[in-house]
């Protein structure tokens, strides 16, 4: 006689047994969805363009009022020269800066041509800021300089 054990089919579950295991399937999906969600940086959303004019139009109001206010000390002889266009070059400045995002106080005149920056501020810079700061004699007249000042301020893009 051989002794060849009996062959038993696999044993057959209850079908509980596999809805159990779905449901468990779906809420292991469910909680890791979950902890991904929760967990992400928040999603920027875009500004509405209405928004982000009126910021460039408050941005450029700014620096008008300071280049007007440049402007007054220097025509009330509270400023100097020199001192009113070394005042117009850092608002100028400061306005391309915080506009564009380019530190433009710190860049040379070579520098800003080098990143093609706008003619006006070139310009300015130039004709108006760089004479009256860097060379020997007079410096420019303020109030010219204040124009160029205006236009970069008002004429960027």
């Amino acid at each position: 006689m051989s002794e060849v054990p009996e062959l038993y089919p696999p044993v057959q579950y209850e079908w509980w047994w596999l809805a159990l295991a779905v449901a468990i399937l779906v809420v292991l999906a469910a909680g890791a969805w979950l902890v991904w969600a929760l967990t992400r940086p928040p999603r920027e959303r875009p500004e509405p363009v209405a928004s982000l004019d009126a910021r460039l139009d408050a941005l450029r109001r700014e620096h008008l009022d300071l280049i007007d206010s440049v402007e007054a000390r220097y025509a009330a002889r509270r400023l100097r020269p020199r001192e009113a266009n070394a005042e117009l070059s850092r608002i100028t400045r400061a306005f391309v800066n915080e506009y564009t995002g380019v530190e433009t106080p710190v860049l040379s005149l070579a520098e800003l041509q080098a990143r093609g920056l706008s003619p006006e501020l070139i310009d300015a810079v130039r004709r108006h800021f760089y004479p009256s700061l860097y060379v020997e004699g007079p410096p420019i007249d303020p109030v010219a300089s204040a124009e160029a000042a205006r236009r970069v301020v008002t004429g960027w893009h």
